[in-house]
Formats: C-alpha cells, structure tokens, sequence
C-alpha cells in the first residue's frame, strides 16, 4: 500500500505559490511523499534543532557540561570578516524569561529548552556562541542533512550581507529529528533528552494543529515574514513514528501558511500505517 492522503494534497500545495517543499518518511528508510526536499530555504528558527542536537553532542564528549553557568549577554561578535559586533533585540525575540536574566548567567540546559520549547532567539546565541558553527556542521554531516547550513547567529545582519545565511530543506530537517528520534545521532540518553524538550514545544500552531488532541509531536518551527516551516517526529499509538517536514517560503499571511502545514500534517496523520510500511 502507498500513502494515498498526501498526494492529494498536490494541487493545493501548487496553489500556495512561492516554493513549498514537503518529506514525509519512516525514522530510517526512503519517504513515502516529498515535494521538492532538497530545495533550500532560509531556515528561521528551525536551525535551533541542529543547535539543541550539537549541544547533545558536545556533552557526550565532555566538550561541554549541561549544568555549566553562561553568562547572559545581548551583543555578540559577527561571523561576518570585520563585521564587528550586533546588539539583538528584546522586541524580535519570543521569549521574555531569557531577557529577565541579562547580566546574571543561566545554565546551558536551561538555555536550550528554552530555545526550542518558546523559540528564544537570546539563547540561541548564547548556545551557539558556547559550542560553535564548525560542530553544527559536523552534527548535520553526522544526520545526512547534506544541504542544511548553520552559519551565524540570529540578528547578524552584518554576516547576512555578507552572504552568510542560515539554510535548510524540508528532506534535511527530516533526516536530522529522525536521527535524534532514532538514536543514530548521539547516545540514546542524551537523544532521549532532546526528544523530551522537542515534545514540550509550547508553539503548536502549525503540523501540532492538524493532529488529533493529545497526540504526541516532537517538533520545531521557525517563521519570520514569508516564511513557516516546521519538521517534527510524531509518536501514534497505533503505528510508527515517522518524520514530517514542510517549509514554506510564499507570499501566504502566517495564519494561512500555518494552516498549510496543519493540512499536510493531518493528510500524514491519516497516512500513518502505510508511512510506517515504508
């Protein structure tokens, strides 16, 4: 049998306009429904997972400690050649708990929940600062996200100038939440962890939405203007989990984008038993 829900999904995903890139697979094994995956786009928050993934990484090896204190700070230096430093913004960011810390210092695992479950940009760049972007790349190279790039913080418009962007396909999103779902990514405790703060996200307006109550989704979002992506794992109860991503780069207003992808993650939900057949 062949998922049969999501393409039928083809013509309203052709009517959205802009680029719409879908995967949609068992945690290890070929997709069973992708619409362009490998197509790149600017990654918005979704480039917290490979942060969240790499901190995990570095703590196995003891490169760094999950209960060490890093200080809180809003200016950060470029990764831009001579492009100096950039202060971030308190009203850009989404989460009000990391800001009510600056100038005292927060525990690098209390940092990376709050970057994934209320998107906090501030500790975004506190991790990213601590752990850096050359182990993000070897984490992705690890995940077989062979297309995704995490090169600078959030806020550095000087590296975005420069050309430094942040980007990701909805095939590699994938890849990388089923290798942390699967195990294959760090040890299976430190893995577990990660899935346990990626099922507390707290920001389910999008592939949360078009799921039944209650069912469990580890998952990240990411959204500034013209853009919502989200990737997930969702755990059923009656069937495999399997890997969900959609990223939307369109001229959509947010509400409609985010009800794209709660219709994509229903029409996978109600494709559940032939996704887990592979």
């Amino acid at each position: 049998m062949t998922a049969s829900h999501l393409p039928a999904l083809t013509d309203t995903l052709d009517a959205a306009g802009g680029t719409v890139s879908v995967y949609v697979g068992p945690l290890a094994g070929p997709p069973v429904f992708t619409r362009l995956p490998d197509e790149r786009h600017y990654a918005a928050s979704t480039m917290k997972a490979a942060v969240l993934a790499t901190a995990y990484r570095l703590v196995e090896a003891d490169a760094v400690d999950l209960d060490e204190d890093l200080a809180v700070h809003d200016e950060f230096t470029s990764a831009a050649p001579d492009g100096g430093r950039f202060a971030m913004r308190h009203s850009y960011d989404n989460d009000d708990e990391v800001w009510a810390r600056l100038g005292a210092t927060a525990p690098l695992r209390w940092l990376l929940r709050r970057m994934i479950v209320r998107s906090s940009n501030l500790a975004t760049n506190l991790v990213l600062e601590r752990i850096g972007t050359q182990a993000i790349a070897h984490t992705l190279r690890d995940a077989g996200a062979t297309r995704m790039v995490v090169c600078r913080g959030i806020e550095d418009a000087a590296a975005a100038a420069a050309g430094l962007d942040n980007l990701v396909t909805a095939g590699d999103l994938a890849r990388l939440l089923a290798a942390i779902a699967d195990h294959r990514i760090a040890a299976p405790a430190y893995c577990d962890e990660m899935l346990a703060i990626l099922l507390d996200q707290e920001c389910t307006e999008d592939l949360a939405a078009g799921l039944p109550a209650g069912t469990r989704i580890a998952h990240k979002n990411g959204w500034v203007e013209r853009i919502r992506h989200g990737v997930g794992v969702v755990l059923p109860d009656d069937a495999p989990p399997y890997a969900i991503a959609v990223c939307t780069t369109t001229d959509l207003p947010d509400a409609e984008a985010c009800a794209l992808l709660a219709r994509v993650s229903a029409a996978a939900w109600a494709d559940r038993h032939d996704i887990g057949r592979g």
